[in-house]
């Protein structure tokens, strides 16, 4: 017996054209950035990039965007690296103060005659050390790790200024290779941005392409279920808050090389940015989904706030309101991608 066949599902007009694409003629690059987690936060930057330059001109002019992402490669720097643990769903709020011990400690040993290059790396090292020491605080006390950090942040913050009596570390040597180098550019884009870029990119390798990485997702996603499978939730948690630490070291080196001088109050509130700037990026507070570039991006629409204020002459006391509203406003377009993600998914 023959059957009549069902008419296709796509509408159709009289033409007999369709009316909209099937899934299928939708090109793979296209579909795979709409479900990008950091489109959000991009559309956002771009949109107040393009508004700013709407009404001064000479804010898009290449030379003032590479400042504006100088300004954000120290926050970028820090929420890059707390992508990992809030995939992990866990937050280090000693960030801030990690970042300007380091630079302080750093400051001190080139003013001491201490080679700028070995102080650099010491640094490094020495913010590794302080994510370490986090790390063993969280195990051996057993204590979640927000409550631990928010000890360390008022520990380290006030080591950084015990060190340096609460005075700025001056008289380094800035003809010194290393502050023309580090803090210098190479073909007029500063060389921590470029820095942060490498950064980037090795680690959406690592958070994408490695094990480490599968762990950490897998750990956010389901914690419960990830220690019945064998995964080694501890140990991954202090290779996480380590990693975080050097980064934190890192940043703090960058920003002494920029100012070439050590503040110990530099960073006070970096970690509520970097927490935002990775929120914001695509990385979700309940785990298991990670954005790294997408933080990276989140610190830059936070330094083009500051910097757009600054052009549109506005009081820097209401540097903290718009920074709030741009970040709801990024939240809120992130929100409706997403639901337009889940509607097309239905379909």
């Amino acid at each position: 017996m023959m059957t009549q066949e069902s008419p296709p599902k796509e509408a159709t007009t009289v033409a007999g054209s369709t009316t909209e694409p099937r899934r299928a003629d939708v090109p793979l690059r296209s579909r795979a950035a709409l479900r990008w987690d950091g489109l959000g936060v991009t559309i956002a930057a771009v949109a107040l990039v393009v508004l700013a330059g709407a009404f001064h001109p000479t804010f898009i002019l290449p030379g003032n965007l590479f400042n504006v992402a100088q300004a954000s490669v120290y926050i970028g720097l820090l929420a890059v690296g707390s992508v990992f643990l809030i995939a992990m769903r866990e937050l280090d709020l000693s960030i801030g103060s990690t970042f300007g011990l380091t630079l302080t400690g750093s400051a001190l040993l080139m003013s001491n005659g201490v080679d700028p290059w070995i102080a650099a790396i010491a640094g490094i090292v020495f913010g590794a050390f302080l994510g370490f020491n986090n790390a063993l605080i969280v195990q051996l006390i057993r204590i979640p790790t927000i409550v631990a950090t928010l000890a360390t942040l008022s520990v380290y913050r006030g080591l950084a200024l015990g060190l340096s009596q609460g005075r700025q570390v001056t008289g380094l040597p800035r003809n010194h290779p290393f502050f023309s180098i580090i803090g210098g550019n190479v073909l007029g884009i500063p060389v921590s941005v470029i820095i942060l870029v490498l950064v980037i990119g090795g680690l959406v390798l690592v958070m994408h392409k490695t094990s480490f990485g599968y762990r950490i997702r897998s750990i956010g996603s389901n914690p419960e279920a990830s220690e019945y499978a064998g995964i080694p939730i501890d140990r991954t948690r202090m290779q996480v808050l380590t990693l975080v630490g050097a980064l934190a070291g890192l940043a703090g080196v960058l920003g002494l090389a920029f100012f070439s001088s050590g503040d110990p109050n530099i960073g006070c509130g970096y970690e509520l940015q970097a927490i935002a700037a990775a929120i914001i990026g695509g990385t979700a507070m309940r785990g298991g989904r990670a954005c790294v570039t997408g933080a990276a991006i989140g610190a830059f629409l936070l330094a083009t706030v500051t910097a757009a204020l600054a052009y549109f002459q506005v009081p820097a006391n209401w540097n903290g309101f718009a920074t709030g509203a741009v970040i709801l406003a990024a939240v809120s377009v992130d929100g409706v991608l997403r639901q337009r993600k889940r509607l097309r998914s239905r379909r």
